[in-house]
C-alpha cells in the first residue's frame, strides 16, 4: 500500500516518439477499490498511456508508481493483471490450454490452477468451447478468453484496455459485470475506453483524454452537470391549458417553452423539477399524455470541451 493510499500514480509522464508528442504531462490517481475510465477516442493516448503504466514502455518524462513502487518491480508485476487491446493469445492451443500456460507463469498448477481456469471460463462465458482451438474463435470470444486470463492469478490491479472492443451488446454488458464484480471484491480498476455509455455506466471517476492530454477529470455525474447542456423536460399534454408558462415560472426557476399541448423545460435540477411541473399540471387542470426527460451525456462532454465526438 502506499503511503498516499493510491493503487495507480501517474505524475506529469511525457512520452515522444521522435517529433511525435504522444503524451503531454499527463498525471492521474486510481485510489484501491476504484474503477477508474481513460475516456476518449481513438489516437487520443489511451493505449500508449496503459502501456506506461503497466511497464511495457517507459516515459520520456515523468514517474509511474504502482502502490508507490516502479511498474517494473517484480513484485508489481504480479499484483497487476492485464488485458491489452490485441490479446496475446496462442491460435494452436485450445481456451483451456491458453489459460493453463498463463497460469503455469504465476506458478499457479495442479488442481488450483483447474479450480481457477473453470470458474473464469464459466465467469466470461466461455466453458462450453472451453476445449476448442482459439485459431476458431470470434474476435468477442478472443478478448473474453484474454479477460479471464488477466484474472487467473487474482490480481489486485486490473488494467483494461478497450476490453469490450468488437464485442456484441449482450456480451458487453457481461465485461460490465465482471468489472463490476472485481469492485466488489476490492479490486482496482484502470479501464481505457472510448465507449461514453461504458465510462458512464462503470466509472467512480473519468479523465477525458484527447491529443495526449487530460482535459477533464471528475465522477460521471460532476463532469456532466460541469461541462454538459441542461436536461430537456418534456411533456406532452391531452388539452392545452391557459396560463400553464407563468404557473411553472412560478415554481421552477429554468427556461420555460409552453406552446399549445407541448411544454419544454430545460433544467439543471430535473429530478427536483420534475416533480413540482407535474404538480402545476395538474393543479391547473391538465393531464400528462406523455412525459420525457433527457439527460446529458458523456458525449456531450467531449463536444462542449473538444468540438468534436468521441466516435469522428
Amino acid at each position: 500500500m502506499s503511503e498516499t493510499g493510491h493503487a495507480i500514480e501517474v505524475i506529469d509522464v511525457w512520452k515522444k516518439y521522435g517529433d511525435v508528442t504522444a503524451l503531454r504531462g499527463v498525471s492521474i490517481t486510481v485510489n484501491e477499490g476504484e474503477v477508474v475510465s481513460l475516456l476518449g477516442p481513438n489516437g487520443a493516448g489511451k493505449t500508449t498511456l496503459i502501456s506506461i503504466v503497466v511497464g511495457i514502455l517507459r516515459p520520456t518524462k515523468g514517474k509511474i508508481l504502482i502502490y508507490g513502487r516502479d511498474p517494473r518491480d517484480p513484485k508489481v508485476r504480479s499484483i497487476i493483471g492485464f488485458c491489452p487491446q490485441e490479446p496475446a493469445l496462442n491460435d494452436n492451443l485450445t481456451g483451456r490450454e491458453n489459460m493453463m500456460f498463463y497460469a503455469r507463469l504465476y506458478g499457479i498448477d495442479g488442481d488450483e490452477a483447474k479450480r481457477r481456469i473453470n470458474e473464469l471460463l464459466e465467469m466470461v462465458g466461455l466453458l462450453d468451447d472451453a476445449d476448442r482451438l482459439v485459431g476458431k474463435y470470434s474476435g468477442g470470444m478472443k478478448r473474453r478468453l484474454s479477460l479471464a486470463i488477466t484474472l487467473i492469478h487474482d490480481p489486485k490491479i486490473l488494467v483494461l484496455d478497450e476490453p469490450t472492443l468488437g464485442m456484441d451488446p449482450r456480451m458487453r454488458r457481461d465485461v460490465w459485470n465482471i468489472v463490476r464484480e472485481a469492485k466488489r471484491r476490492g479490486k482496482s480498476v484502470l479501464l481505457a475506453t472510448h465507449y461514453m455509455e461504458e465510462a458512464d455506466e462503470l466509472s467512480d471517476r473519468v479523465y477525458i483524454i484527447h491529443e495526449g492530454k487530460i482535459i477533464a477529470e471528475g465522477s460521471p455525474e460532476q463532469l456532466k452537470k460541469v461541462y454538459g447542456p441542461p436536461s430537456v423536460i418534456e411533456i406532452e399534454l391531452y388539452k392545452t391549458v391557459s396560463k400553464i408558462e407563468e404557473e411553472i415560472k412560478s415554481v421552477v426557476k429554468s427556461e420555460i417553452i409552453a406552446k399549445d399541448k407541448q411544454i419544454r423545460v430545460h433544467s439543471r435540477a430535473p429530478d427536483a423539477d420534475v416533480p413540482k411541473i407535474v404538480s402545476c399540471v395538474y393543479k391547473a387542470g391538465g393531464e400528462i399524455k406523455n412525459l420525457r426527460v433527457t439527460k446529458p451525456t458523456l458525449e456531450d462532454v467531449f463536444l462542449r470541451l473538444t468540438g468534436r465526438r468521441l466516435e469522428e
